[in-house]
């Protein structure tokens, strides 16, 4: 019967916390709470349904015309039942809204002392990116066989993802090695983040227990996309600490990758480190300030400073002349760019 295939439904639906489901176990505290609204959504509609439904149904057997002469009764407004019948489905709307936004809220507001990784992704991999230089790609593992990027993370510490798209080969001139649109997905945690060319954007999480979570590209980004996989693994901080400090970071950490470009592309004849003014504004402090621009204020973050460095004449610093910075566009490459934010970043 139709009702027992209904039931059937949402008993799977109802399940989906379960580790036999098509969701894995939550693996952050917002994903026990958006599975909480998810699971609660599903109860009141079910309800909502059979209230709607069960009623019209009751109604109709309970009002049918028992002759063909019988006429409809005079039914006056009832306005208690009217009023009810919007003020309870708005409130519970209304409910489910703050809840969600409290939720969200919590998504998006970044702890100030998060473990910050930079996420690239291209065509058609995932690259991760830490501080001290080490750098996390996919490769061939000793059993030749292909081996996903792992992105490693310590349990119980808020970890920030700075992500970002990029051509597969940056050194290239080829027109058609362009980045494209990329989406950080990682079911088990409830997260996901579309990583778009030309900007940062941002994401972070918590993982509460230790293991291996995959992480997929939510959205189409052409023909591999369906190879655009990749792993976090969860460990011990003594475990991340011994494996950060492992081989693998090239070149020095990202800050001071940064300082080094700092002299040698000229910023240092123009931005102070010590709060002096230039012909530019000074470095010290400057990353987290609210600037006031031609534009109207703004705040100094990954954003602003990349188009800064490529764009100089899109905010001008009030009290500064225009035009004096020549955009770093084919000067500077992707990693170069994270490197010199990363250093800003320091100079406090």
């Amino acid at each position: 019967m139709w009702w027992s295939s209904l039931w059937a439904l949402f008993a799977s639906e109802a399940a989906q916390a379960a580790p036999s489901s098509y969701m894995p176990p939550a693996g952050t505290a917002i994903a026990s709470q958006i599975d909480s609204i998810y699971g609660f959504l599903l109860v009141t509609s079910l309800i909502s349904f059979i209230i709607l439904v069960g009623g019209m149904i009751f109604f109709v057997f309970k009002y049918k015309r028992l002759s063909e002469n019988q006429k409809t009764a005079y039914i006056t407004h009832n306005h208690t039942a009217e009023f009810l019948w919007s003020f309870i489905p708005f409130c519970l709307f209304m409910f489910v809204f703050a809840w969600g936004w409290y939720v969200y809220h919590q998504m998006r507001a970044f702890p100030e002392d998060a473990l910050e990784v930079h996420v690239v992704g291209k065509k058609w991999a995932w690259r991760f990116l830490y501080k001290n230089g080490k750098e996390v790609t996919a490769g061939v593992g000793a059993d030749g066989k292909l081996e996903d990027a792992t992105m490693v993370v310590p349990v119980n510490r808020a970890v920030k993802l700075i992500m970002s798209s990029e051509k597969v080969n940056p050194a290239g001139t080829d027109p058609t090695d362009r980045p494209v649109l990329h989406s950080f997905y990682v079911p088990a945690f409830r997260i996901k983040q579309d990583v778009v060319p030309g900007r940062y954007t941002a994401l972070w999480f918590q993982p509460q227990s230790e293991g291996e979570y995959w992480v997929q590209c939510a959205e189409y980004c052409g023909t591999n996309h369906w190879s655009m996989r990749a792993k976090v693994k969860v460990v011990s901080n003594e475990q991340f600490e011994q494996w950060l400090t492992s081989e693998g970071a090239i070149g020095g950490s990202l800050a001071d990758q940064g300082r080094t470009l700092y002299g040698t592309k000229a910023c240092i004849g123009c931005h102070s480190l010590d709060g002096s003014r230039g012909a530019g504004p000074s470095f010290k402090g400057l990353f987290g300030k609210m600037e006031n621009t031609d534009k109207g204020a703004v705040k100094v973050d990954e954003n602003y400073l990349r188009e800064s460095i490529l764009e100089p004449n899109a905010k001008v610093v009030a009290s500064f002349p225009a035009g004096v910075m020549p955009t770093m566009a084919g000067q500077l490459n992707d990693d170069e760019i994270k490197a010199l934010i990363e250093f800003i970043k320091t100079v406090k």
